[in-house]
């Protein structure tokens, strides 16, 4: 994707938001939860107005750039003209968290087999991994209402997230929220390989479930096993990792 850098265009603080947005969107193709180019990630600029940040439709998470990504506001409009188009149904759904919940900086949204396939089963996600605790802990459902391209379903979207950090979107995939870009793609991790697991583990015979008793110190663990920093503990490791592959998405 060629596009004239934005850098000395934004502030400081964009600037850096962009590069973690293209990491993210590179990571994600990186470990194949892509879908063509039907799923979105968003990041919120800091300030009153609520902007937000997302891909430009139509192209592949790994061509996205630090540059490519498309500033717009919380009625769809950009804010600078990108010369690029925003896919309604994602701009719907992000929109829809980011003016609920003004803790969250990212929300990331998937499209994959598993996840759509967990998705789909009557009693969602089990308590039958250690993966899958994290996530009861913060877990919202919401049913399917066909491509999500109407205003009136953001009010159910924002009822059925709640507080939460994850929201199993029936019959069509998952979507994570985090205080920063790190927090919500660790989120997915955790949340994707839950659904692995629990496809994987059906396929054995008998499930065991896990104590309800155990799912009530799950938080706490979470917090010592990343050393209170969330995603912000394995982000420079998995920026590591990109850049061994290559750096244009700082571009």
């Amino acid at each position: 994707m060629e596009k004239p850098s934005l850098k000395a265009q934004v502030s400081e603080q964009e600037w850096q938001l962009r590069c973690d947005l293209a990491a993210c969107y590179r990571l994600v193709a990186l470990y194949g939860w892509t879908d063509l180019v039907f799923t979105h990630i968003s990041a919120r600029v800091p300030g009153p107005e609520h902007h937000f940040l997302i891909n430009p439709y139509g192209f592949f998470f790994e061509e996205i750039t630090a540059s490519s990504l498309v500033l717009v506001d919380q009625e769809g409009h950009q804010v600078r003209e990108s010369g690029y188009n925003v896919n309604r149904a994602g701009f719907v759904i992000h929109s829809a968290v980011h003016a609920l919940r003004t803790d969250v900086q990212c929300v990331l949204h998937t499209h994959t087999r598993t996840g759509v396939g967990v998705s789909a089963q009557r009693a969602g996600l089990l308590p039958v991994s250690q993966q899958a605790s994290f996530v009861l802990t913060g877990l919202g459902y919401h049913d399917y209402e066909g491509v999500a391209l109407h205003d009136e379903e953001k009010q159910r979207l924002q009822s059925d997230l709640g507080q939460g950090s994850f929201l199993m979107l029936r019959n069509h995939g998952l979507l994570t929220v985090g205080r920063t870009i790190a927090d919500a793609f660790l989120a997915m991790y955790i949340f994707e390989s839950a659904c692995q697991i629990q496809v994987a583990a059906q396929a054995g015979g008998d499930l065991i479930p896990i104590d309800p008793r155990i799912l009530e110190g799950v938080a706490d663990a979470a917090r010592v096993q990343t050393e209170g920093l969330g995603g912000g503990f394995v982000w420079p490791a998995l920026l590591r990792k990109l850049d061994r592959l290559g750096s244009d998405y700082k571009t």
